[in-house]
């Protein structure tokens, strides 16, 4: 409910910011008719020569185009939206006496335009990080993830693979998730909405996971960078206000944590990785170590009869609130089809305090894909972490 409120609200301000530049760009015409003597413009006592009115044109010209390309989700929107601003505001203070409230609108786009910039260039990061993955060479290999694939698995890890529908697919060297949710720091805090989208490679351990957020009715965007056992986070209002940045030994061991319940939950065929240890401890509860570059990391995950995977707990993640780690579980469930699998649906984060259990996030997934080339990624534009929420 508070995700689809939210997203109505943005998409609410998108069109009013959308009207407004357009409406701005259809007032310049009118210096423009004017000085062509086209209609009559009463508004406009000052005269035009010639000249100026092909600057009006032009001023109208751009911030139509600027409206059109901020409607349908251009990331490159603002570099339209920056000259037009400027045409325009050197026109106002030219005939400053018929058209000094001009100022009001122009400052509304170039804040706009301002949040799009910083918005396009955080992003930047995250997709050059991306397309550097995708030039990572295939882990598993080009082939279909087999029963023999399997053999040194424990038999629930076996019979979730077989009920996820992984044998007889491709083998997972990437994968794709989209997720919406929402998150909070602790439990006096309001709960934010997001999406995300990221990227796991599997022949050098990656994670990119990129957040969209809404705190407070402002917008935040998340960089989770994790390569070869080295991580950090990168949080930020308008995506230029550091709130919030960690990274070292302890980020690196909390992010191999999260790496691995990734491939656990998103990724089931990528478990038959032999960087994985395996012990079965019976009652449908398996033992995991996960070792990447040097970084081991263990989790036990727990199984039901029918297959699934219903959660995963590692004591292995540090918790920056508490300054110390704590026992960090993602319980599963409402498994359904994804893609050609039978995935979980939703989840939660939780650490477990010493008197009490505390539970920071919700999950929903709404895409998985696997194997993806280039030309399928980045479902959001990014200028929509910022702009559309002024």
């Amino acid at each position: 409910m508070i995700i689809a409120k939210n997203k109505l609200r943005n998409q609410e301000m998108k069109n009013a910011l959308a009207v407004i530049m357009f409406i701005h760009g259809i007032i310049h015409s009118m210096g423009f008719l004017k000085a062509f003597k086209l209609a009559g413009v009463e508004q406009l006592r000052q005269p035009i020569s010639k000249l100026g009115g092909l600057f009006w044109l032009i001023g109208c010209v751009l911030f139509l185009v600027t409206a059109i390309l901020y409607w349908i989700g251009n990331k490159y929107w603002w570099l339209i939206g920056l000259p037009a601003v400027l045409v325009s505001q050197i026109l106002v203070i030219y005939f400053w006496s018929d058209a000094k409230f001009g100022t009001l609108a122009n400052g509304i786009v170039l804040l706009t335009c301002l949040a799009g910039f910083f918005a396009y260039n955080f992003f930047n990061k995250y997709e050059l990080d991306t397309r550097v993955g995708l030039q990572q060479e295939d882990y598993f290999g080009p082939s279909v993830l087999t029963e023999q694939d399997m053999e040194h698995l424990p038999e629930p890890v076996k019979k979730y693979l077989r009920y996820t529908g992984s044998v007889g697919k491709p083998k997972v060297n990437h994968f794709m998730v989209e997720f919406e949710g929402k998150i909070r720091k602790d439990e006096k805090s309001e709960w934010m909405t997001f999406t995300s989208e990221q990227h796991n490679f599997m022949h050098t351990p990656t994670r990119l996971f990129f957040m969209k957020a809404v705190m407070k009715q402002l917008p935040v965007a998340g960089y989770h960078c994790y390569f070869n056992g080295k991580a950090l986070m990168d949080i930020r209002l308008f995506s230029l206000i550091k709130v919030q940045y960690m990274d070292g030994a302890e980020m690196d061991k909390a992010e191999t944590v999260t790496f691995f319940n990734d491939m656990c939950c998103m990724a089931p065929p990528t478990l038959i990785d032999q960087r994985i240890k395996w012990e079965d401890k019976g009652n449908n509860v398996v033992n995991a170590i996960f070792t990447n570059n040097g970084i081991s990391i263990t989790a036990d995950l727990y199984f039901n009869d029918e297959g699934q995977l219903i959660n995963f707990k590692s004591n292995d993640r540090y918790n920056a609130e508490a300054g110390r780690r704590l026992p960090w579980a993602t319980p599963l469930k409402n498994y359904k089809s994804i893609n050609g699998y039978t995935l979980a649906g939703s989840a939660e984060t939780i650490y477990s305090y010493p008197d009490k259990d505390f539970c920071y996030g919700t999950f929903e997934t709404k895409s998985v894909s696997y194997n993806v080339n280039e030309k399928y990624l980045y479902t959001f534009t990014f200028e929509e972490c910022t702009a559309k929420h002024f």
